[in-house]
């Protein structure tokens, strides 16, 4: 019998203290195999050229070339699955979201001491079996969008317990920015859970304030989670809902990680069951492992219209995969109809009055 194909990974870090405590981890997985390290682009240009790796990690900071420079070049040459491993900072979160846009699968941050790796180790050999699995096209869609629903086309009057939830993972960065620059002004409070470490979520909802048709910002806690405003979860924070004094309003809390995550979807989305029920609106984007699909489930006997991203365009269909196979999901669908989608979903209210078997376009 033949043994398992490992994943072969490519550690670029001009730290050699980091190198080798990335390459230490990752070794202690038996399906990993770190065939290589580099200490800048150039090098590691000749890693991939000599070694040809299935993953590269990649530090942004580095001499002679930066890791977003090298990154763009990569993916237009040699498309390969990058983890981008990048400080807690304002600019290291600003290059981390950047990278996504270049095509990075991932991003995890980099530890406050080379010596401690922390919550890195724990993380980092799932992220590179998630980044294996990655449909490496759909990281950067080709061709034109589709034209944002204009106000006319998403006006309607909401009723004032409706609730859009949304969670995503690998991939997911993007996936959100498609639907939510797509979705018009007006629309009943939005809350996100993304994947993403801290201090990157803050600089992920202010470049979405910046390109949406609403207000985008990065949840604290007892937020009023008003119409015409999305509320983002905050890195390493779990985020849930409450109905309180006639207004949903968020609470921010520091449980124990569940699915390895901390924010997790299947919290926001467990507690959306329990104060909006029918009046919810629950949306599973591109994402690996089975987050989601649980609170799914519990939005599902409440009474609410579930939609997920089909297959063909996510980076990992992971969440809405385990969603599906639990057979609490009202449409799969291609991430563009998913603007319109969620319009048809407020508007058909409770599902009463909608079809219930999945359907997909």
């Amino acid at each position: 019998m033949s043994a398992v194909k490992k994943i072969r990974v490519l550690v670029v870090d001009d730290s050699a203290v980091v190198r080798r405590m990335i390459t230490e981890s990752l070794s202690l997985d038996p399906e990993i195999e770190v065939i290589g390290t580099a200490c800048d682009p150039f090098v590691a240009r000749e890693r991939i050229l000599e070694l040809n790796p299935d993953v590269m990690t990649l530090d942004i900071e580095m001499p002679r070339m930066d890791g977003l420079t090298f990154l763009r070049i990569l993916q237009q040459h040699r498309p390969m699955p990058v983890i981008v491993i990048s400080s807690l900072t304002q600019a290291g979160s600003r290059a981390a979201l950047d990278a996504m846009e270049y095509g990075a699968v991932d991003v995890l941050a980099k530890p406050q001491s080379a010596w401690n790796l922390g919550d890195l180790r724990e993380q980092l050999a799932r992220r590179v079996k998630g980044a294996m699995r990655a449909r490496l096209s759909n990281l950067r869609p080709s061709g034109p969008k589709s034209a944002p629903i204009t106000q006319a086309e998403g006006g309607g009057h909401y009723q004032p317990r409706q609730l859009i939830v949304m969670g995503a993972s690998t991939g997911g960065t993007e996936a959100i920015k498609d639907v939510l620059t797509r979705l018009p002004a007006g629309l009943p409070g939005i809350l996100i859970v993304q994947h993403i470490p801290p201090v990157f979520s803050k600089t992920f909802a202010e470049r979405l304030n910046e390109a949406c048709a609403f207000e985008v910002r990065e949840a604290t806690h007892g937020d009023e989670v008003r119409p015409g405003t999305a509320l983002i979860a905050p890195g390493d924070y779990h985020m849930v809902v409450v109905w309180e004094n006639n207004a949903y309003r968020v609470q921010l809390r520091q449980d124990p990680p569940i699915h390895h995550t901390r924010p997790a979807v299947d919290m926001l989305f467990n507690s959306a069951a329990r104060c909006a029920g029918a009046s919810a609106v629950g949306v599973i984007l591109t994402g690996m492992g089975r987050d989601g699909a649980q609170g799914m489930q519990q939005l599902k006997a409440a009474g609410a219209i579930n939609l997920v991203q089909n297959e063909q365009t996510c980076v990992v269909y992971g969440m809405p995969r385990a969603a599906v196979e639990l057979g609490v999901v009202d449409r799969v669908l291609p991430l563009d109809h998913i603007p319109h989608a969620i319009l048809h979903a407020l508007r058909a209210g409770s599902p009463a009055k909608t079809e219930k078997s999945v359907t997909t376009k």
